[in-house]
């Protein structure tokens, strides 16, 4: 499993709104952290984050590294209307089903 490809694909489908796309990426058992979303599941991902997608136009990543089974990401992104943001995540996986089953969102600050 290419783990730092699953997540690369991960975030071109948010950026293109492509939700087919990342069904097929996200483990059934997948669990999505943040500061107000503290461990929802699948649906709650879909329900809570997946409406942002297709709103950054670009994803510049800073960091991205597989640490111990995990994938390290620190990205600045341009959302469509040119606002900036940077963001650190963690990425776990489902090695059997070769799927993502976390991912910890740490959010930076707006870099305008």
């Amino acid at each position: 499993m290419d783990r730092l490809q699953l997540v690369r694909d991960a975030y071109r489908a948010f950026q293109a709104d492509d939700r087919d796309a990342i069904e097929g990426l996200l483990a059934d058992a997948f669990r999505f952290y943040s500061p107000p979303d503290p461990g929802i599941d699948r649906a709650g991902f879909f329900e809570r984050c997946w409406p942002h997608a297709g709103g950054v136009e670009r994803f510049e990543f800073e960091r991205l590294a597989e640490i111990d089974g995990e994938v390290l990401v620190t990205y600045e992104a341009t959302r469509n209307d040119g606002s900036r943001f940077r963001n650190t995540e963690v990425f776990g996986f489902d090695a059997e089903a070769g799927q993502i089953s976390s991912q910890e969102v740490y959010f930076g600050w707006d870099l305008d």
